[in-house]
């Protein structure tokens, strides 16, 4: 079975995140090697881009803080709200095949996860230092990432 494309124009899961954070980097490289070959459809998308952007702006969401993660369950269509900071991690894992990590991370209260999350989103750039990076390692993975 073949993974699915990158298209700008089928339906299916995007995670949107901060390209220029180490550690979104980081996660997004993780849910790479995790759903290697990309089986689930899961695409990803800096928030500085402009599919990103529309999204936001499209969905009411802060355009210029990038200090979130933002899963779209549906994207292009956009008729479900997106999920955002920890349960867009979550939904991600969901969305990848992992539902065991996403059920462990959701042990914990979301006001919990959250107010941890965005501690460490506030410092993020510092603890976590990489500058615009693009978080596909081959040219198999680069096909999932959306301008």
């Amino acid at each position: 079975m073949t993974a699915p494309e990158a298209s700008t124009t089928a339906v299916g899961p995007v995670l949107f995140f901060d390209g220029e954070c180490g550690l979104c980097t980081r996660f997004v490289r993780m849910l790479l090697k995790l759903d290697r070959e990309g089986m689930h459809g899961l695409r990803f998308a800096p928030l500085q881009g402009t599919t990103a952007q529309a999204y936001l702006r499209r969905h009411g969401l802060p355009t210029e803080d990038f200090a979130t993660l933002v899963f779209a369950s549906d994207w292009p269509r956009s008729a479900a709200a997106p999920a955002l900071r920890t349960d867009g991690a979550i939904a991600s894992l969901r969305a990848i095949g992992r539902p065991g990590w996403a059920t462990l991370v959701s042990l914990f209260p979301r006001g919990v996860r959250d107010a941890l999350y965005r501690m460490v989103a506030r410092n993020r750039l510092r603890l976590f230092p990489s500058g615009p990076v693009n978080p596909a390692a081959d040219a198999r993975s680069a096909r999932r990432f959306l301008p």
